[in-house]
């Protein structure tokens, strides 16, 4: 059975006016510094997703159920890139032409 907990200092906060105006806090900041490649990164992270990396080896060098592409991997990437690219353009046209806040279904 659990016993009740008879202590609140465990539940006990640090006013954040308090707490912003401290010298202690000052020394834990953390430095702000995100370059470029920083945000490229992250974004990639967040549209691509893992996936894509996982798999890349077995499209590659394939599995027990079918031949990998090998060096053509290459090229099929450059392909899919391009495709992308021209999908992009076209939504970055559609929202120069409708500038209002929403996206494509607004």
């Amino acid at each position: 059975m659990l016993k009740p907990v008879r202590d609140r200092s465990v539940f006990r906060t640090k006013c954040l006016l308090t707490h912003r105006s401290s010298e202690d806090s000052q020394a834990l900041r953390l430095k702000r510094d995100l370059t470029v490649w920083h945000l490229v990164a992250l974004g990639i992270g967040a549209i691509i997703g893992t996936g894509v990396f996982v798999l890349i080896g077995t499209a590659t060098v394939g599995n027990s159920h079918r031949p990998g592409a090998g060096p053509g991997i290459i090229l099929s990437f450059l392909c899919s890139g391009m495709v992308c690219a021209l999908a992009a353009l076209c939504y970055a046209e559609f929202a120069s032409m409708i500038p209002v806040a929403g996206s494509a279904y607004s």
